[in-house]
Formats: C-alpha cells, structure tokens, sequence
C-alpha cells in the first residue's frame, strides 16, 4: 500500500509518501510545501493544493492520512489551518484518493506507544522505524510520515481485527 502522510499548515504542509510492505517500508519521498507569508491567503491556498495534487499525480499513492488539528489559543490560526487541511483533503478526493483523519493523540501512540510522547520522541522513532540517516527536517515532514505510518499501523490492526470476525 502507497500511504502519502499530510502534516497540514498553511505556512509548512510537510508531507511523506511510503510504500508499506506488511509493515516494512520503503520511503519515497517527504519534504514541505511551503508558501511565503505576506503572500494573499487565496494564492497560498492554491499553492498547497496544486503542491499536494501534483504529488498525488506523481506518485499515485492508495491513500491519504492526515492529522486533525488540534485546539490552539488563535483562533485566527486554527482557521487558516483548516482552510490548508481541507484544500489538502479536496486535491486528495479530486484524485480520487481515499482520506483517513487522526488526531496528533493516535500518531504519538501509534509511533511511540505513548500519546503523550514528546516530539523529539516521535522524530526519533521515524527515523528509527523508516531507516533514516537523519530526522526529516523541517519538523512538519517527520511529523507527515508520522501520520503515515499512524494509518500503515491502523490498517495492519484492523485487518487483524477484520480477521478475527
């Protein structure tokens, strides 16, 4: 299965595409589609869902898992996220790509065994887990392939579960 992982920003959207083998995995790409600030919020808009379109057209991934946001003091903030996220959800379903949604919660525990762990944690169990030389940087793309391997995780857990109806 081709998972592409979404950290979602309007700033920073780091991303992470994954082949997932049965649980071993080949990363194909991550990084960050950024948009400049003081540039109009419409353009930077569009900016993430051509960004997240062409990598979907490129790599054709099965799936798209990306984190809910979670509750932040600024409200103007948490808006403007959510605008981001859900360009990012519409190329996905334009495309024809299955979304899946998990709370910041689930990928710590899903990564780490913890949800509360701390961000340094999760960084390191990315690498550890996909077999990085070094923790993608900025940390919206570590925290993309997070959100992947939260879904190759779920995936495998509820195949198992499926199998034991």
């Amino acid at each position: 299965m081709r998972i592409i992982g979404i950290d979602p920003g309007i700033a920073i959207m780091g991303y992470g595409v994954i082949d997932d083998y049965g649980g071993k995995f080949k990363v194909l790409e991550y990084g960050a589609i950024t948009t400049p600030v003081g540039t109009e919020k419409s353009l930077r808009l569009k900016a993430v869902y051509d960004g997240i379109k062409s990598l979907i057209e490129k790599y054709k991934p099965d799936v798209m898992a990306i984190e809910e946001l979670f509750f932040n003091k600024n409200a103007k903030t948490v808006i403007t996220i959510g605008e981001a996220r859900g360009v990012a959800i519409l190329a996905a379903v334009n495309c024809g790509i299955q979304v899946f949604e998990y709370t910041p919660l689930q990928v710590k525990q899903s990564v780490v065994g913890y949800g509360r762990a701390e961000k340094k944690q999760v960084q390191n169990m990315v690498k550890a887990i996909l077999r990085l030389n070094e923790i993608p940087k900025p940390d919206d793309v570590a925290d993309a392939l997070a959100v992947a391997l939260c879904h190759s995780n779920s995936n495998i857990l509820n195949a198992k579960l499926g199998s034991l109806k």
